[in-house]
């Protein structure tokens, strides 16, 4: 018995895509953050669309997780 379940994904070629963008959306908003930050003390104009740019992919990301989780695999 293992601690964790194992989890091999789904079968289904539209939930695998979701799966896909969702974290390439997350984790993109969540770069796009943070270079925005970094670069806010130099390129003003830059940083504020970058956060802007970010904010928007991360909250995509976000309802597109809580929708995939209230899908169900067939």
């Amino acid at each position: 018995m293992s601690f964790f379940k194992k989890y091999n994904g789904s079968t289904h070629a539209s939930h695998v895509r979701l799966e896909r963008t969702v974290w390439t959306l997350i984790y993109g908003g969540l770069l796009a953050l943070v270079l925005g930050y970094f670069t806010e003390t130099t390129q003003g104009a830059d940083a504020s669309g970058l956060y802007a740019v970010g904010s928007i992919a991360l909250a995509m990301g976000l309802v597109a997780f809580y929708l995939r989780a209230r899908q169900r695999d067939k």
